[in-house]
Formats: structure tokens, sequence, C-alpha cells
């Protein structure tokens, strides 16, 4: 797994096992990044290890700082080779992983909600960050939304294939809806031509049939919190855990959680407020 444009045989027998497998895009980038970063420590190709190397290349990972997040990350792809792409079963078992630290998200009070929605920069901005606060959506939901998900007379916004290669509805409130038809009127259409109406994506990126990307849209969240003078460390999933947070303040009981999680895509009830939705 060479740093040259050469793909070895290794590592397209590795990304056809992903294929295979319908991996998402994202893991597929990270598993062959983290083999990458395995055989440069190894100097050689992976599929020469021994398993004490496997041992002591965690034991690097640790005393270098790598955090256990990204630890645990690139184990799980140097494991997907052995264990999938190698048949290696003995060298998948010497991979361990290490329990994460559970810690409380960051949330927003309703007034910096209002805040941060204040100081959007533009109207695209503000539908987004609103979606995002007002439905409990993800990012990655946001910015793949089509015009065909919205449906107005039942007020609910359909979740295509999101996490766990899940579909969902969620309720649209009618003062999204509101914000979601000026955003209609004014949205850039030089890429609606070739595109039946209900395919068009509602928050179109800068490529031709591409949608705006989660980067493009923290980067909006992050321009609206500092012009809010927000000065709490905050990512652009701080609006869903603020949501969460905000539905079970109004409810004032988790017996209303059952009723909505299902709506929401979150996959576990909690057990105490110490949650976090995924």
């Amino acid at each position: 797994m060479s740093e040259t444009n050469i793909v070895s045989p290794l590592r397209q027998h590795m990304m056809e096992d992903m294929a295979a497998r319908k991996l998402n895009p994202h893991t597929q980038r990270s598993h062959i990044q983290s083999c990458k970063r395995f055989a440069a420590w190894l100097k050689r190709s992976p599929d020469t290890a021994t398993p004490d190397e496997i041992r002591r290349f965690q034991l690097y990972l640790i005393e270098s700082g790598t955090s256990i997040c990204n630890r645990n990350r690139i184990m799980t792809g140097v494991r997907f080779l052995f264990r999938v792409t190698l048949r290696r079963h003995d060298l998948a078992a010497e991979v361990w992983h290490l329990k994460e630290p559970q810690k409380l998200p960051p949330v927003l009070s309703p007034d910096e909600v209002k805040r941060v929605l204040t100081m959007a920069t533009s109207l695209k901005a503000r539908a987004m960050l609103t979606l995002a606060y007002g439905c409990g959506l993800r990012a990655s939901e946001v910015v793949r939304l089509r015009a065909g998900d919205i449906d107005s007379e039942q007020k609910i916004i359909r979740i295509v294939q999101s996490k766990g290669q899940k579909d969902r509805h969620v309720m649209l409130p009618a003062e999204v809806l509101e914000l979601l038809r000026q955003w209609w009127k004014a949205r850039p259409t030089a890429y609606d031509a070739s595109v039946a109406p209900e395919q068009s994506w509602l928050f179109p990126g800068r490529s031709q049939h591409q949608p705006l990307t989660t980067r493009q849209f923290s980067r909006l969240f992050k321009e609206a919190a500092k012009a809010a003078g927000l000065r709490k460390t905050l990512s652009l999933h701080s609006l869903r855990h603020s949501f969460a947070t905000h539905l079970l303040e109004r409810a004032g009981t988790f017996a209303s959680f059952r009723r909505c999680s299902d709506t929401r895509g979150w996959r576990r009830r909690p057990a105490t407020p110490a949650w976090r939705p995924e």
C-alpha cells in the first residue's frame, strides 16, 4: 500500500471487499488510510505482519498520543484487512478496542439557539440551521434533502437511507415549512434543467448535480455561532443535541421519548438525562 498512484493488488482486493459489502464511501476511505498508516509504520506490506507487530503498533498509537477514538478507528480498518481481505482471523484476533470515555455533549440554551439562527449569514444558512435544530436532523441529512422529501401537506420530511441505511419520517413544523418556502423562491436553479423537480437538491452545492457538503454546512454554523458571541466549544451536531434536550425538558418526562425516538432516528432509550442522540 504505497503512497504512489499505482493501486497494489492488496489494496484493490480490499477496495473490492468493501464495495461488495456496500460500506459507506467515508468508511472505505478511512479503512484505506488506516491500513496505509499501518504499512508506513511497518515499512512493508501489511500482509507480512506478525502478531507481535500488530501488538506493538497498537502500543505505538497509544504512546504517540493518538486519541482513543482515532486509535479505535485505525484498528477497525486494520482488522477489516486481516479478517475480510486476507482471511487471517488469527491476526484479526490480535486487534483490541479501548472503551471510549463517555462525555456529556455541549448543549445550547433556547436563547443561544435563537441567537445563532438570527445571526445566520444568509437565508440558505438560516434555513439549513433551522432544519438541523427544528427537526433534529443530522448535518448529512440536511445537505442531502431533495425537493421530493418535503411533504408540505402532511408536514413531514422523509429522510432517505440515513445512518444505519434506514429511512424515517420527521415532523415538519409550520414555521420551518414557511422558511423553506422562502428559500425555495430564492434558491439557485442553474443545475435544475436536466433534473426532475422532485429530485432537485434542496441545497445545491458548487458542483453540478451535487449538494452542499457537510464541511460547508459546518462552516456556516461556525460563522453564525461566532457572530452570536458564543464562546463555548460547539459543533454543528450541537444543534441536534440541543433539540433533543429541549424536547425532553418540554416533555418533563421520558415517557414521550419512545413516542418520538423512532421518527428522530435514535436507536436506544436513555436511562438518565446524560445521553447522546447519534
